[in-house]
């Protein structure tokens, strides 16, 4: 059933009426990532905990062309540099993470004169990359949010949004594995995260 959602959301996004005289843009974002939570585990056989990422800055770039709609289509890759705590008080590290996520993705813009309010869904892949004696895990994932633009000039817009993730983790699978054994036995199925960003995209 998931997967159907994340098909048919990728599939909208590619029928998406293209005018001939399309924009392209490019657009890099900073932010701040939060959240994380979902990860639960299996420490031994009768016990589980929650692991929690630590907030902190993030950074992405979006490529991608104008639609009929108004709005867009476009490509997005954002990285969070983290690391993995067992309970989000908790000082000691487990391991140094890096969140990437790779989506694909549409915009619905509502034009207010120099304002335009917008909402956007994407779909694609979240890669966790631990310290290098673990494996990645790379699980699929969907992307929602709402922000507004500011056009400076015909070709230069100022953004602010708030993003929500929400990555599909294999409940039946370990996290973090090494060639000997795996640090944990994943027991929860959905891992949540959110990113507040604020950017530019210049269109061409």
């Amino acid at each position: 059933m998931v997967k159907k959602i994340i098909l048919g959301l990728i599939a909208g996004c590619l029928t998406v009426s293209v005018p001939s005289h399309a924009d392209v843009f490019i657009a890099p974002f900073g932010g701040y990532s939060f959240g994380g939570n979902g990860l639960e585990v299996l420490v031994s056989d009768e016990t589980t905990t929650d692991l929690e990422m630590n907030e902190g800055g993030s950074a992405g770039l979006m490529l991608g062309i104008t639609t009929n709609d108004p709005g867009n289509i476009y490509l997005l890759f954002s990285r969070h540099n983290t690391d993995l705590r067992q309970g989000l008080l908790s000082s000691e590290v487990l391991t140094d993470l890096d969140v990437n996520y790779f989506h694909l993705g549409g915009t619905l813009y509502f034009p207010n004169g120099h304002f335009k309010p917008y909402i956007t869904a994407s779909a694609g892949l979240t890669q966790l990359r631990p310290d290098k004696q673990y494996s990645s895990e790379t699980n699929l994932s969907m992307g929602f949010g709402g922000g507004v633009a500011y056009e400076l000039t015909d070709n230069v817009s100022l953004f602010a949004d708030i993003r929500g993730y929400a990555t599909f983790v294999n409940s039946t699978g370990g996290l973090f594995c090494n060639e000997t054994r795996c640090v944990w036995q994943i027991e929860g199925d959905l891992m949540w995260q959110g990113q507040t960003n604020i950017g530019v995209a210049v269109a061409f």
